[in-house]
Formats: C-alpha cells, structure tokens, sequence
C-alpha cells in the first residue's frame, strides 16, 4: 500500500534532508519530474541543463539501489508529470519539501502539494523573517554576526576567533604573478553523463560532477588543496586561472547534492587541525552561512514582487557581448564571457565588478540582465539570482538590500585583475578613443543619477568628485559614443 508520493524537485538532491528525510521505499513512492519548460525555449546554457538533468537522473538511481519505486517523467511542465504519476496512485497525497522559488510554490500549493519545511539551508525562512523584521537596515554583516553566534562557528565565549568578525583586509590580494596553481578535478563520464549529452547535444567537458560521490571528492580536493588560500585571493581575477582557489561547490550546494551544513563541517575540521589562516578560514565560512543564507532569507523576505523592481529606469537591451564575446574588444568582459560560454561559471566578483557593473553604468534593463544570469550560470535558481542582480548587483531595488550601488571604473579592474595588460582600453582614461568603457561610464553613470545619490552618505563623496572634472562635457560625448557601440557591439 503506497501511503505517500515524495515528489523530490531537481535542487532537493539528497537522501538526509527534506521530504526525503523520512521517508520508507516500503510504502512512499518517488516522484521526478524533467520538465519541458525548464530545458526549452530559452536560451539555457547546455552544460547547466546537462548538470541539472544528470544529476537528477543518477540520483533517481541512487534512490532506486534503496528500494525505492522511482517514477522519472518528462513532460510540459511538473505538474503535468505529477499528474500522470498520481493517476497511478489515486489514493495517495503528495508530499514535498518548500520549493524554492515562489512561481514553484504556488504551483505545487494550487495542485494540492503537502509541504514539509525545507531544510536545505542552515536558516529557516520563518527564522530569517524574524531577524529582518527586527531591523532598521538589512545589513548582511549583522545577519552574519548573529549566525556566527547562533550557530557557533570561529566564536569563543561570544567573541570572534581570532579578535575580529572579518579579515576583508587580508582577503583583497590582487593575482599573483608567476604563482602555481593547484589542479582543479576533472569528473569522469558514465553511462547516464552520456545519454544525457547526447540528449542536449552537447560535449559537457569534466569540470563539474553530477552525482553525490563526485560534489563529495570536489569538497575534499578544496579543503585539501584551495582551503589554505581561498581567503587572499577570492576577490581576484586572475587570466591565467578560471578558479582561482574558489571551491567550485556552490552547484552541488545549490541542487542539494550537498547540505551546507557538510561543507561547514569539513571546513572548521580543518581548521581545528592548525592547516587553515583564519582569514580563509572565516571568509569562506562567510560564504556559506553569512552571504548564502542572507541571499535566501532575502528573496522570500521581500516577496515575490521585488524581481521586477526597476528604480534606476533602466531600459537599455541586453548588450550582444554577453552572448558573444566577439562583439567587445574590452579584454575582461570578452576573457569572463568566454569563461561562461565554455563551464557556465566564473566565480562572485566577474560577476558582480565586471558583468553586474557593466549592466549597472550602462542602465540596462535589470529584468533582461536577470534572465540572461538565470540562463547561463550552472549555479543558477531565482532565490540566488533576484536579490543578488536586482538588490546587489544593479541596485534597481533603490537601496532595499544594499546601502550603495557596486559602481566601479576600470581602476578597480586593473588592480584586482590581469585583464587591462594588453587591453585596447586604458583604465586610467576617461576621455578618448582608448579610454576604458568601464571608467568613462562610471562618471557619466554618476552624474545622470547625481541627484538621487547625492542623498546617499556612502555616494555623496563621489558625487561631488564630478565637480573636479573640467572635462565632463566631453566625457558625457565620450559616454554616449561608448554606450551606443556597446549596444551595437563594436566597442
């Protein structure tokens, strides 16, 4: 007699958490869904379709070598797979944990889906709306120190390891120069790997792994071998390393092969043994339980609507470099599009002082920009893109979530990078055929929205910076000129 169907989503991958958690292969049959609209009509990148799809596929195996009766449909969309596998046991109610996107949610409710809470984060929802209720601001460093507390991580008698909440000091190192990097893991390929490339017609490399085995060996190779210097170089972009000492784990945190609470575990083992600097040691367990549970907490905090904020009037088109890097000749973005084309990923600062930036001083349209993160990143879902693009990245949420926008010029770039060397834009020009894109538009993105950050204690300082440039007029020509080549891609 089947009591339950466990309708197990393609980011609740996991045997020890949500519905799964406990559940019986004697009287509880499994559910899975490949949906049509979540592999059709967009632009998805392949290698995260091939993830997700692999993924989901050797792990409907795994629950199978259980004991479990496993039903793997394809069809239109989930409910209509559920649909055809609730035919078949008329009786019985569906069960699933909290999905994680509100669209999701109010599917699976109308449908008549039983929710457990979801689990796969450190915070539960209801938690995380107590501590944002309690707040004048949302400050993600004060979310931070109090999961630091809570959950008892690099704390000592209420106090922070080490003397400090943070060691951001420390962890701001430019790219090494003539620096051996670790080798990253390469996954091997099985039969499930292959039937799915030859489903999406793609050549998905071995970057990323797809069954629960292969996130558990990324885990260790990290801790063993980037563990030790994630911290001074996470927010450097170097050209000669994709990785850098990223841990390449938010995918399989992300579709629930691991549970943060695995990841944090390893990392503080490591730790205790004296292998590990605090300042690697706290900046990436910053990660984990500080920027990841916020960003969580966010989107279902500030509702379903948020996603289509747009208080900067952003109304530009996507720019054709961001799929097709041969449209721009600035080095940086063409060298990190060619890295999303090729893996689906590169790590948190291309994405927010590279890519975001550039969406944000060129006002492009945040709903558009949205989508196009949503389709090319294997680490991809709504509850991480909306408040990092729309709240983060391009600030069209007026200051909801941050307390300044992450406007920067080529400055930046050329000192966290290895980009500007040979580049055709000189980052230190603002003005001119050869002046860096990124530096002409900071000033002009500044003074078009002058008036509403002069408001802004953390922006007034570099508003009124505009008053010192004599060559504004011609800056504001320049911009206009740069603006309408990236549109039509020949800048």
């Amino acid at each position: 007699m089947t009591s339950r169907i466990i309708y197990v989503p393609f980011d609740h991958l996991h045997r020890g958490y949500g519905a799964l958690k406990n559940a019986d292969s004697k009287t509880d049959v499994i559910a899975m869904v490949e949906s049509a609209r979540m592999t059709t009509g967009r632009a998805w990148h392949p290698m995260r379709l091939f993830f997700l799809i692999s993924s989901a596929r050797h792990f409907a195996e795994f629950l199978r070598s259980e004991g479990f009766t496993v039903h793997y449909e394809k069809a239109p969309t989930s409910i209509d797979g559920l649909k055809k596998i609730q035919k078949l046991y008329p009786e019985s109610s569906v069960l699933c944990a909290e999905p994680s996107s509100f669209k999701q949610y109010e599917a699976l409710k109308a449908f008549g889906v039983s929710f457990v809470p979801n689990d796969f984060f450190l915070t539960s929802r209801s938690d995380f709306a107590e501590w944002a209720g309690s707040q004048k601001s949302f400050l993600m460093e004060n979310f931070y120190r109090a999961q630091r507390v809570r959950l008892n991580f690099l704390v000592e008698g209420g106090k922070p390891t080490g003397g400090a909440w943070n060691f951001d000091k420390e962890n701001r190192l430019p790219p090494p120069k003539n620096y051996e990097w670790p080798p990253y893991l390469e996954h091997s390929r099985d039969a499930i790997d292959e039937e799915v490339a030859a489903e999406l017609k793609c050549s998905p490399g071995n970057t990323w792994a797809t069954t629960r085995e292969g996130a558990l060996a990324q885990l260790n190779n990290f801790i063993e071998n980037h563990f030790a210097n994630f911290g001074p170089y996470e927010d450097a972009m170097a050209g000669d390393n994709w990785a850098v000492h990223h841990s390449l784990l938010s995918p399989y945190l992300n579709n629930g092969l691991l549970h943060p609470s695995e990841v944090i575990d390893a990392a503080m083992k490591a730790f205790t043994r004296g292998s590990i600097p605090i300042a690697s040691c706290e900046g990436f367990v910053r990660q984990i339980i500080g920027w990841r549970e916020y960003v969580n907490g966010m989107y279902w905090f500030l509702g379903a609507d948020y996603e289509q904020n747009n208080q900067l009037d952003a109304t530009r088109d996507l720019l054709p470099l961001l799929r097709d890097p041969s449209k721009t000749s600035m080095n940086c973005v063409g060298s990190i599009v060619a890295d999303i084309n090729e893996r689906a990923w590169v790590h948190h600062i291309p994405r927010l002082m590279v890519l975001s930036n550039l969406a944000l001083i060129t006002g492009t349209n945040p709903q558009q920009f949205l989508d196009w993160m949503r389709e090319v990143f294997i680490d991809a879902t709504q509850w991480v893109m909306v408040p990092n693009v729309i709240g983060m990245g391009l600030h069209a949420d007026g200051g909801a979530m941050m307390t300044k926008p992450y406007a920067a010029g080529g400055a930046y770039i050329s000192r966290m990078s290895t980009y500007c060397k040979g580049c055709k834009y000189d980052p230190k020009l603002r003005v001119g055929e050869t002046a860096c894109p990124f530096t002409t538009l900071y000033w002009d993105f500044l003074d078009r929205h002058k008036e509403t950050f002069v408001k802004n204690h953390r922006m007034s300082q570099q508003v009124f910076g505009l008053n010192r440039l004599k060559d504004l007029p011609e800056l504001k020509q320049r911009a206009q000129e740069v603006l309408d080549g990236l549109s039509e891609g020949t800048i």
